[in-house]
């Protein structure tokens, strides 16, 4: 498996737009110059590629991608060039957006809202709004019904504590209360919201340690065991990327391997061509 590794000295940003403008030239679009320039380059670099381009050929660089560029090759590559905060407030509005709001498209607010710092969360509201002219918590509001708006709404107007701090008599009173809310499917009890949305990590975790440790079952099986709807789905997502989003980030990858080999052996079989898949 092939690795790409940022070179030990970078070229300047005038040096990457001459490259990038190089790639856009002629009939067929260099993509792996494109790969080259930005694949190699982190968020702060990729962010001057963009000024700098701009300053030399009057030009976005993310209209041109989106000219030269085509399918989710193309998404990807435009997704990559954009800051974070901004790249991640356009796909939070492509999932508020999107004609389906399962756990698939949803999901991406949670992993926003729980699975980075407070400080990016602050920073990708400020730019969807930005972007949108609307507030986060607007879509949210416009798009999403209640029970889950109710919980998206309190996870994305979060801003946790993010230093290492924990109270273990805190983790066992509110194990309790996550306990009474679960065990009586009771799933977007106030105390509940309040608890998973505004605690830093440190302690959520202390907490869903406890939960275990004395109701014999982690909070996260209690949840799906309570059904598989939306909610549940959602509240599960929300433990894992507190607890541990490798766990929940593998899943993700899982589920699309599983989705690209379907993929696959449907076109073998429209196709009558055998396709070798390996995982």
């Amino acid at each position: 498996m092939a690795t790409i590794r940022v070179p030990e000295v970078v070229p300047s940003p005038p040096e990457d737009s001459e490259k990038l403008m190089k790639a856009f030239e002629g009939l067929g679009t260099d993509e792996k110059a494109i790969i080259r320039v930005l694949g190699q380059r982190n968020a702060s670099q990729r962010k001057k590629i963009k000024e700098t381009f701009q300053q030399i050929y009057k030009k976005s660089l993310i209209d041109c991608l989106d000219s030269e560029l085509s399918g989710d090759f193309g998404r990807a590559v435009i997704l990559w060039a954009y800051d974070p905060s901004e790249r991640d407030a356009r796909l939070a509005n492509k999932a508020l957006k999107s004609r389906r709001k399962n756990i698939t498209e949803l999901q991406v607010l949670v992993e926003i809202a729980c699975a980075s710092s407070p400080h990016h969360l602050a920073a990708v509201r400020q730019a969807y709004c930005a972007l949108f002219e609307r507030s986060l918590e607007e879509d949210i509001i416009s798009n999403v019904s209640l029970p889950v708006q109710k919980v998206l709404v309190r996870l994305v107007s979060s801003y946790r504590y993010d230093k290492e701090a924990v109270d273990s008599s805190i983790a066992n009173m509110e194990a309790v209360i996550l306990h009474d809310a679960i065990r009586t499917k009771n799933l977007d009890d106030d105390d509940l919201v309040w608890i998973l949305s505004i605690r830093n990590i440190f302690q959520l975790r202390a907490t869903f340690q406890c939960y275990k440790d004395n109701y014999g079952k982690s909070i996260d099986e209690d949840i799906r065991a309570c059904g598989k709807g939306i909610l549940e789905s959602i509240l599960k997502v929300v433990v894992w990327c507190i607890d541990s989003p490798e766990r929940h980030f593998a899943e993700v990858i899982t589920i699309f391997k599983l989705l690209l080999m379907l993929l696959l052996r449907l076109l073998c079989i429209s196709t009558s061509t055998p396709i070798g898949i390996t995982t």
